[in-house]
């Protein structure tokens, strides 16, 4: 039986000054990509806050939310109207000593399914995240959600080829990662578009060495003199980019994932089938030392 095709909406944000604001705006986005056919939506990273991360404030904790709560809960509500998929990644308080950065999952019936927290932490000026954020714990897990199986990983996750992997052994077919990356104003002229072209181009290996359709999620926007780039984009199984939204605006993607085509490349580009994961287990460690 051939396989139904999947719309994935990504939505391309920047902060509006508030919480309620960016709620509001990545609502009224959701509701437009519902309206162009997506049955899986996906927002950037910290979608209903600045990124405060580039300096360190014990203040910025206070926008931290529990979960379930309110958020979690409007999108819930959204979801079932709608029906369908949202993933939406925002600033978790797990308790008063831990926080994390945190995707929530939520299926078209409104359930909560669960929750991504981001893995790999970076520390750099101007991402001063390890101040926040406590590294995740749940295993790269995968959703089955109500129009396919999907992993979610958070930014600097979308660096570690281990990552994408993992999801795709455990049966990922569409990757999502929502993303808050951008320029240094000291670095752009020398070294930007050659960041850019990285960011790109590993995103784009992770969906050719895993078969998989992969989602990037960026925002956008002058924040403390972090420049975000934008340029979200969908990619399929060859690493072809489907659509990339604008560098320097918000924007919103709305695209087909063809699953009949991705079965069908699987089984003529058996990456699974020909791993030798026996050869493999000096990977567990951290550094290999042949002195």
């Amino acid at each position: 039986m051939k396989r139904d095709a999947v719309n994935v909406g990504l939505i391309q944000g920047k902060d509006l000054g508030s919480k309620e604001a960016n709620l509001n705006y990545t609502c009224a986005q959701i509701r437009d990509a519902a309206e162009q056919g997506a049955q899986i939506i996906c927002t950037q990273e910290l979608f209903n806050t600045a990124y405060f991360c580039s300096d360190q404030n014990t203040e910025h904790f206070n926008m931290a939310e529990e979960i379930p709560g309110p958020t979690s809960e409007c999108l819930s509500a959204l979801a079932l109207e709608l029906e369908v998929v949202i993933v939406a990644a925002y600033f978790e308080k797990r308790s008063s000593a831990l926080y994390h950065n945190t995707a929530i999952i939520i299926d078209s019936d409104g359930a909560l399914l669960g929750r991504y927290r981001k893995m790999h932490i970076p520390q750099d000026p101007g991402f001063e995240e390890k101040f926040y954020f406590t590294p995740g714990d749940n295993d790269f897990p995968v959703w089955e959600t109500a129009f396919g199986k999907i992993g979610v990983m958070i930014c600097w996750d979308q660096w570690f080829p281990e990552a994408a992997r993992l999801m795709a052994l455990k049966g990922a077919e569409i990757l999502f990662y929502p993303t808050a990356i951008g320029w240094l104003p000291e670095e752009k002229e020398m070294l930007g578009q050659a960041q850019y072209n990285a960011w790109e181009t590993v995103q784009r290996g992770h969906a050719i060495a895993n078969n998989c359709y992969l989602a990037a999620i960026n925002r956008v926007g002058l924040e403390k003199g972090l420049e975000f780039w934008g340029q979200s984009f969908l990619c399929d199984t060859y690493g072809t980019i489907l659509e990339k939204a604008p560098a320097y605006e918000t924007g919103l993607i709305v695209q087909r994932c063809d699953m009949q085509a991705l079965e069908d490349k699987r089984k003529i580009w058996p990456f699974f089938r020909d791993r030798r994961p026996e050869l493999y287990q000096p990977i567990t460690k951290s550094f290999l030392d042949e002195s």
